[in-house]
């Protein structure tokens, strides 16, 4: 039976000091995202893309190392309209195929039962991605630790980031091609997403066509090892706006850049990396209030 934890509103679980400039309210340029883009023309306007820091406290002392970033745009899809611009993915349904939309979500955005939701990842460096959920319930426990990305039923086990390519979580060929939202348990608040980048592939595990469970104490020394302070970036007045013909495109065929002129990743995680260290990043996944929760269905 397919258990997929699936996401929603992104918030952090801890609170983080800003990492870059004083004003929590301040619009930046991320520059490391643009530049690593390949330009689409020779009159590109780089950089467009403005973000606002979440950053709810003043920067503390800034952690050694230097700093690395990641993006992450969260998609709801909606039924698609007639007088919609924006491209479309194709859902089957039964014996039919519906047209649906998908949407940004600005990362306090509130999810709800039966909703249908994807993911894409980007990184302005050459890496390997590893994303691991948790569920989260009322007491504050945590559930069993599941790698649900990479496996081979997705991009056939291909996990590797780089500069302007996506990853999309599912991919777009994958049946289904998106995560619907439903509770597992009734004490059930949230989940705790785990992204990790590494600069070579993790030797301790083995992928197959199903989410893995991973042993706590594995994952416990990862975030001993790799833990550090990162802040987030919203991409300004980016919630709302549909997938583009450029977006679909570069999901859909991994030799696809995104370039210069693209917009950015709806959410960006600056994140100061320790000397020689893969990225981690905790990213708090918490259900609108008033409502159960839902997350997608993962393989066992």
């Amino acid at each position: 039976m397919n258990r997929f934890f699936l996401f929603i509103s992104i918030c952090l679980t801890f609170s983080l000091p800003a990492l870059a400039q004083e004003d929590s309210s301040r619009q930046i340029i991320p520059e490391e995202f643009v530049k690593a883009r390949p330009p689409k023309s020779a009159a590109s306007s780089a950089g467009r893309s403005k973000y606002q820091s979440t950053a709810t406290k003043k920067p503390g002392d800034k952690a050694a190392g230097s700093y690395q970033q990641l993006g992450l745009t969260i998609w709801r899809l909606r039924p698609s309209k007639k007088t919609d611009d924006g491209v479309r993915i194709i859902v089957q349904e039964g014996d039919e195929n519906v047209e649906w939309t998908p949407e940004r979500m600005a990362a306090n955005a509130p999810l709800h039962v039966g909703e249908k939701i994807r993911l894409s990842f980007e990184a302005p460096q050459n890496g390997y991605l590893y994303v691991i959920d948790r569920e989260k319930y009322t007491d504050g426990s945590m559930g069993n630790a599941y790698l649900i990305f990479p496996t081979t039923r997705t991009r056939g086990g291909d996990n590797k980031v780089a500069p302007g390519h996506l990853i999309e979580i599912p991919a777009q060929d994958d049946r289904p091609n998106f995560f619907t939202l439903k509770q597992t348990r009734t004490d059930q608040v949230g989940e705790l997403l785990t992204v990790i980048v590494t600069a070579q592939p993790l030797e301790e595990l083995t992928i197959g066509n199903k989410a893995i469970k991973l042993a706590p104490e594995l994952l416990a020394k990862w975030e001993k090892q790799w833990g550090a302070k990162y802040e987030t970036f919203e991409l300004a007045d980016g919630a709302g706006r549909p997938w583009t013909k450029a977006e679909q495109q570069a999901g859909e065929d991994v030799s696809r850049q995104l370039t210069q002129d693209d917009p950015g990743p709806q959410t960006i995680y600056r994140v100061a990396v320790k000397p020689g260290a893969p990225m981690f990043v905790n990213v708090g996944l918490q259900y609108a209030k008033g409502k159960a929760g839902k997350t997608p269905s993962r393989t066992k």
